[in-house]
């Protein structure tokens, strides 16, 4: 299914400055190194949607795309990267609020994606996030990216590995690289399960 349209409606700083669209939203979050910004481009079918930088924590920002996919408009969310930013406490503190903020407070939306590069383990800080959005009511899934960097034998061992190191999410794990296209349309699939009602999910399009 083709993307028709994807723009940048806002870049924010506060709170007071989130858009007010009326359409579903769908997070993206994880560490600063992950591929967010690649897989959001690769989900847009965008080059340069979200930008890209091998500078991490460049992503100092809260970033609404709207996106219109098929039939339907939804919001996909660009939050700022954590772990591996080499930014002063102070900062990296004044972004923890602004993420809190949305997450806690957000009406619409509706799902939470966490990336986790394949290649790495789990820390303490993607079990807390997940505990963190369950707590709140906040449906998530896991997106593994970057699984191209692994020959298919490895890949499957380490998802193995990785699907035993945190509780299953509501909306399980989806398996992506954003350079290969792989996992792109399972990814809007597991997502549309997760914003829709359980009696319209059946005749949710798919990818």
């Amino acid at each position: 299914m083709n993307v028709s349209r994807a723009e940048l409606l806002i870049s924010c700083a506060k709170p007071d400055q989130f858009p007010d669209t009326g359409l579903p939203e769908i997070a993206f979050l994880g560490r600063s190194n992950v591929g967010k910004s690649s897989l959001l481009n690769a989900l847009a079918h965008r080059k340069a949607l979200a930008r890209t930088s091998s500078t991490p924590g460049k992503t100092r920002l809260i970033h609404f795309f709207e996106v219109t996919r098929g039939k339907r408009d939804v919001v996909l969310v660009d939050l700022p990267g954590y772990g591996f930013a080499k930014v002063p406490e102070r900062e990296r503190r004044s972004w923890q609020k602004l993420v809190e903020a949305y997450l806690g407070n957000r009406p619409p939306l509706k799902a939470a994606v966490l990336l986790q590069d394949v290649r790495r383990d789990f820390s303490e800080d993607e079990t807390l996030l997940l505990e963190w959005l369950a707590e709140r009511g906040v449906a998530s899934l896991v997106a593994f990216t970057k699984c191209d960097k692994l020959k298919p034998m490895r890949r499957k061992q380490r998802i193995q590995v990785l699907k035993q190191q945190v509780p299953r999410p509501p909306g399980g794990f989806v398996t992506t690289s954003a350079d290969k296209k792989i996992g792109i349309d399972d990814l809007w699939r597991a997502v549309y399960v997760m914003i829709t009602p359980p009696r319209d999910t059946a005749e949710e399009p798919t990818g």
